[in-house]
């Protein structure tokens, strides 16, 4: 199987994670949802600058990881295939802003390199815990979760559609790929006016193969509404969750904790 295939088999994985059976997957859906975007805002929220008060926030997804028992290999795996477009996004920091901020010994840190090294933890936070979400709760509970909160259904089946869709997209371009390396015995590139044709034919393909979807489930019942195993149902624990873990960011948030412990440890060495 070519890497297009082992990339699309990997995506799906997370639904199988998502059927285990520990206590953060029996949580109602609506509450990991909930932390999980308490978290995203709480980290988003740091200026620019800052990367010693954002270290203390990866006790959140460790603390999910190892109870959830979910293979943080294979979450760290995806993070890093997708990480270069947050180095795209700061990588021009440096050349912008030449103002220096702290020093490392000898050596001077502008404020570009800060921001940068900012804006990669974010991001590294961030799709961590949406990753760990969809692993723990499933893509189908997420969007019946949104449903829930009164978000449009037209807007969540959409979204339904499109991660259900992905999946067809990367099969058809597994075929293609396939076919096309199976007719160039001399050469593995391809040529641009090739690729131009591979793209058209593609989209036309994966529009065919999804109607056929669309009719089978059409057939089998489905009438746009979400269903999951699992029913909904908010109880303490899911209480004790959400709260637990807000004040927990809301400490975080105003309290760089870090440097907190880091000013007692060498104040407590003098």
């Amino acid at each position: 199987m070519n890497n297009i295939g082992k990339n699309s088999f990997d995506l799906g994985y997370m639904d199988t994670l998502a059927s285990g059976d520990s206590f953060l997957h029996r949580l109602d859906p609506r509450a990991k949802l909930v932390t999980t975007l308490i978290f995203i805002v709480a980290v988003v929220s740091f200026d620019k600058y800052s990367i010693s008060a954002l270290i203390p926030f990866f006790i959140y997804p460790i603390i999910l990881v190892s109870l959830g028992g979910l293979p943080a290999g294979y979450l760290l795996k995806k993070v890093l295939i997708i990480s270069p477009f947050a180095i795209l996004v700061g990588m021009f920091n440096p050349i912008m802003d030449r103002q220096i901020l702290m020093h490392i010994g000898s050596i001077g840190i502008s404020g570009g390199w800060v921001s940068f090294f900012s804006i990669i933890l974010r991001f590294l936070l961030t799709v961590t815990a949406a990753l760990i979400l969809i692993s723990l709760t499933g893509f189908n509970a997420v969007c019946g979760a949104l449903t829930k909160f009164g978000v449009p259904r037209p807007f969540v089946t959409q979204l339904l559609f499109f991660y259900r869709y992905i999946f067809v997209l990367t099969d058809e371009a597994e075929r293609m790929v396939r076919a096309a390396s199976f007719r160039a015995f001399s050469s593995r590139s391809v040529k641009f006016k090739v690729f131009i044709s591979l793209i058209g034919n593609l989209l036309l393909r994966t529009l065919d193969r999804a109607e056929r979807i669309y009719r089978a489930m059409c057939c089998r019942g489905f009438d746009g509404t979400i269903r999951i195993i699992r029913s909904m149902k908010i109880s303490y624990r899911e209480v004790v969750f959400i709260l637990g873990w807000s004040a927990l960011f809301i400490l975080l948030r105003f309290n760089n904790v870090a440097l907190n412990l880091g000013a007692l440890v060498t104040g407590s060495l003098r």
